[in-house]
This record gives C-alpha cells, sequence and structure tokens, in this order.
C-alpha cells in the first residue's frame, strides 16, 4: 500500500533566465513599444465612438 504523502510526478523548476542585455537600443525600443501601443488604443477609441456616433445619428 501506497504512502498517503505521495502524490505522484513532481513538477520541475524551470532554471531561471538571464535578461540579454540590448545594448543602447533598448530603452528607445521600449519609448517606441509605448508609443505604438498607445497610438493603436487611440485609434480602437476613435473608431469605436465614430462608429457609435454613426449609427446613434442615422436613425
Amino acid at each position: 500500500m501506497p504512502s498517503p504523502h505521495v502524490r505522484g510526478a513532481t513538477r520541475r523548476v524551470p532554471p531561471k533566465r538571464r535578461r540579454k542585455s540590448r545594448g543602447k537600443w533598448s530603452s528607445f525600443d521600449r519609448w517606441l513599444d509605448r508609443i505604438v501601443t498607445f497610438a493603436v488604443v487611440i485609434a480602437v477609441v476613435v473608431g469605436v465612438v465614430a462608429l457609435a456616433l454613426s449609427y446613434l445619428l442615422e436613425a
């Protein structure tokens, strides 16, 4: 009869990854990612508002 504390295979913890040094462009890349994300969010919001207004004003 197996011991009551045996639960089967245990999960292996993956090794921790070291951050790679990106060089002098890393901060610029982060800011560029933020700007692009912000621009996409603004474009989606403007599109949704325009669609809603076109449906509301059409009736």
